[in-house]
């Protein structure tokens, strides 16, 4: 299903669309009625990728592959091929669930700690009357429960799994049971069922636009500090290699 361009930044393939387009895409993908995986990685994951070639290849694998984040737009502009825009899972989400209640379609909830794919299933049904929550599941379970959960999903044959478990297990269980479940569109959301459940707020829309979102993650959870000091690294990588592209030229 590659009909749009796509870039690499340290070796992670992203498609160069418009949130817009994106859901353009995710329509053509129910249309075709097979298994389809989306993710959205950012710079922290783009560098994860580099350490673990598993999650390299899943995100290689997926069907559509979005730069949730601000960094990997300044990269895509620093190495000549700029993205058009960042696309936030969590709104692709949103857009995902305008599409189901819109033509009633069923919707699994499959992450987060014990309870919190339940809350968010209420703020769903809450906020998209439309929309048909056909199950949830908690994201704290090991490899030998994945043929199961597998097994649950196919069951409910719901239209779109919301997977929010986290880079990379996220990913890995998404390619890793592409073939176990069928006719679903599988998409990584993070920490989206807890922002849907409560439990995480959203930083302001200003903050969203202007690419400052990860501020108001640090302020509201200072620990990350480790995860987004990442960033600067990320960008001087993406530099060096645009610099070691121009020598071998």
């Amino acid at each position: 299903m590659r009909e749009t361009l796509r870039i690499e930044i340290l070796g992670v393939p992203l498609d160069k669309v418009t949130l817009k387009q994106a859901v353009t895409k995710v329509e053509k993908m129910l249309e075709s009625g097979k298994t389809r995986i989306i993710v959205t990685p950012n710079a922290e994951i783009i560098m994860a990728a580099q350490k673990n070639p598993k999650l390299l290849q899943a995100i290689s694998q997926a069907d559509l592959s979005l730069p949730d984040g601000i960094g990997v737009v300044i990269a895509s502009r620093i190495l000549g091929n700029p993205l058009p825009e960042r696309i936030a899972g969590f709104d692709l989400m949103v857009e995902m669930l305008k599409i189901a209640e819109r033509y009633q379609l069923s919707v699994y909830l499959l992450g987060g700690k014990p309870g919190v794919a339940e809350k968010a299933a209420a703020a769903i049904k809450s906020k998209f009357p439309g929309v048909k929550i056909v199950g949830t599941h908690h994201g704290y379970f090991d490899e030998k429960e994945q043929e199961k959960i597998a097994d649950k999903i196919n069951d409910v044959r719901p239209h779109f799994v919301f997977v929010g478990m986290g880079a990379p297990r996220q990913e890995l269980f998404m390619t890793e049971n592409k073939d176990k479940i069928h006719g679903s569109i599988m998409m990584g959301v993070g920490g989206s069922l807890d922002v849907l459940a409560g439990r995480v707020k959203r930083a302001p829309e200003w903050m969203q636009k202007t690419g400052f979102e990860w501020l108001y993650r640090l302020l509201q959870e200072p620990s990350r500090i480790k995860r987004i000091a990442k960033l600067p690294l990320f960008l001087v990588k993406v530099a060096a290699m645009r610099g070691d592209k121009k020598l071998e030229t």
